[in-house]
């Protein structure tokens, strides 16, 4: 699903948001901390997060990693047009199965993502085993809506018609596009993600509403 919609992603990701989502992303960087040196951006899609990463300090070397190819030549694609290959590495892997060596990674985030992997506790669980003792992650995801029933009725309508409408039209795939609200209402709420968190074995575990509450930052640190 995601190779069908991997050269419209950008787009309908910024008309679905209304180009929130970098001020999220930057928001997400900042509550991470500057980046040192290695950092890890588990399903970086076309690699928005990794950029960010990367420029967030002159010393940071960005791992990007996805299992969906196609996404990922897209993403070494603008790394070329920017000239930041020198400062991303893409990789082809399973966030549930990190290809990596314990304790590599003083950051390590992932937006949008973790509503598509099936075994989320497995997934926070890798993404602690590849941090440094106090490594830092931040995680960027929207969140079942937790306000007024109005509000709740009104966000539950706008993803289950207005989203995959807009999917069909802009890019040609409605089902992608019906398959986000369904992801959205089957993922825990914040609080329970940040238990989940601690039980993957972060600590000072918190989280920051975004969007009306519609989106979650939760941010966690790897025990020194």
């Amino acid at each position: 699903m995601f190779a069908r919609i991997a050269r419209r992603y950008d787009f309908l990701n910024t008309v679905m948001t209304g180009g929130a989502h970098h001020r999220w992303r930057h928001d997400a960087v900042k509550m991470a901390r500057p980046v040192e040196g290695l950092a890890l951006d588990v399903a970086t899609g076309t690699g928005d997060f990794a950029f960010d990463l990367a420029r967030s300090s002159s010393e940071a070397h960005v791992v990007g990693l996805d299992v969906v190819p196609e996404m990922l030549t897209l993403a070494n694609l603008k790394a070329l047009r920017r000239r930041m290959s020198q400062r991303v590495t893409w990789v082809h892997g399973d966030a549930q199965a990190l290809p990596f060596a314990d304790d590599m990674f003083q950051v390590i985030t992932s937006g949008f993502a973790l509503r598509n992997v099936s075994d989320l506790p497995r997934t926070l669980s890798e993404m602690c085993r590849v941090a440094t003792p106090g490594g830092r992650v931040a995680l960027l995801e929207i969140t079942p809506v937790q306000g007024p029933r109005l509000f709740q009725a009104f966000f539950r309508s706008y993803f289950r018609h207005v989203t995959p409408r807009l999917g069909a039209l802009l890019a040609g795939d409605r089902e992608a596009y019906a398959y986000l609200p369904s992801s959205v209402e089957q993922f825990p709420p914040a609080d329970a993600l940040a238990e989940l968190m601690r039980a993957a074995g972060f600590q000072d575990v918190s989280y920051k509403l975004r969007g009306m509450g519609t989106v979650a930052i939760h941010t966690g640190t790897k025990p020194s």
